[in-house]
């Protein structure tokens, strides 16, 4: 009981106030203004501030509490007009305050008219980020098995088309992970990976392993976008015998470090990316992981860069795994994607599992 409260009282830090609330403040801004001018000093508080709540607005409110604004704060300029004349106004920053209400209400229009309207719009814009970063998590493994996973958006934005799905199968027996790469970038991109997340969860956890591709690319095929294809790259994990099944769609290969000889090596998978063709195959690649021994999935955002072959990009990654071996695996996803893909262009998305000795 006691407990539930702390967990309001986060929710309701976490909710936007209500956009009453926000009106009321800016309304009060806009009255603030005009009285301070008309009161101390037209210099120190010109009509020209009436700008500062016309951009709030359009950033906070809907259509209909817009253009309530507007309303005040053109009766605000109406008022200092008449009280100041005509020439004291200053006609070209009376021509900015309506230029600026224009590009308000435009843009609070558009928000409403896309489902982001008012405040709403930032808590669905944080809401998607965060549906997509606890959707990266992967379950809770048991020793000897560890795993770390970074996404890393392009540009250092709030959005990726990179993410990942995992499920635990068989009773906790077999642990599933799909990393998948989304055409495109930024919020479009964002949005199509948290509906695609969301179906491809669903078929990893109700699929056998050699099933998900091909029923991966069956869903994109019929989803019809404009830009409707994706890469990814799934692995089937047995924890009790380390057996491992990895497959690609149009994926970079998987790296495979072998404790035993000491070195990365690739892993030989092939397939069409998701979404292209009705119907694919996927030819999977079959192994064990010992004591020692590592996978290491990514995305081309991480290896690829303009003008430059793949396998150069790849050979980079590899350079820097081999630092791992003598440091240790722990911590060592975020500092590959620090070494390799710091300064990318592209969404970067990359999992490290390896068994412990």
């Amino acid at each position: 009981m006691l407990g539930a409260v702390p967990r309001a009282l986060t929710r309701a830090r976490r909710e936007p106030p209500p956009e009453v609330v926000a009106l009321t403040v800016l309304v009060g801004l806009a009255l603030g203004i005009h009285g301070l001018g008309l009161a101390v000093s037209a210099a120190a508080f010109p009509p020209a501030a009436q700008v500062l709540p016309l951009l709030f607005g359009g950033l906070l409110l809907g259509r209909r509490a817009m253009r309530q604004l507007m309303l005040v704060v053109a009766g605000c300029l109406v008022w200092d007009v008449l009280a100041l004349g005509f020439a004291e106004s200053r006609p070209g920053a009376l021509v900015t305050v309506v230029v600026t209400g224009v590009v308000a209400n435009e843009f609070s229009r558009s928000r409403e008219e896309t489902g982001l309207g008012g405040l709403r719009g930032d808590s669905v814009l944080v809401e998607l980020r965060r549906r997509l970063e606890l959707q990266g998590e992967l379950p809770g493994l048991e020793s000897p098995w560890c795993a770390e996973t970074v996404l890393r958006p392009a540009g250092g934005g709030p959005f990726a088309g990179d993410f990942v799905v995992s499920s635990s199968a068989d009773g906790g027996r077999r642990l599933d992970i799909a990393l998948v790469d989304v055409s495109g970038k930024g919020v479009e991109a964002g949005a199509r990976a948290l509906l695609l997340s969301g179906a491809l969860g669903g078929l990893l956890d109700a699929l056998e392993p050699a099933d998900f591709l091909p029923a991966a690319n069956r869903y994109l095929v019929t989803q019809d976008w404009d830009e409707g294809f994706a890469t990814a790259v799934h692995l089937s994990l047995d924890l009790e015998t380390g057996a491992y099944l990895v497959e690609s769609a149009g994926h970079p290969p998987t790296a495979h470090f072998d404790a035993g000889s000491g070195r990365w090596s690739l892993l030989d998978t092939a397939g069409p990316a998701l979404g292209l063709m009705r119907k694919a195959t996927y030819t999977p690649d079959r192994g064990f992981l010992r004591p020692g021994d590592a996978l290491l999935l990514y995305t081309d955002g991480l290896v690829e860069v303009p003008g430059r072959d793949l396998t150069v990009g790849i050979d980079k990654l590899l350079g820097a795994a081999e630092h791992l071996i003598a440091r240790g695996f722990q911590g060592g996803a975020e500092h590959l994607v620090e070494q390799v893909g710091a300064d990318a262009s592209d969404d970067r998305g990359l999992v490290l599992i390896w068994r412990s000795r």
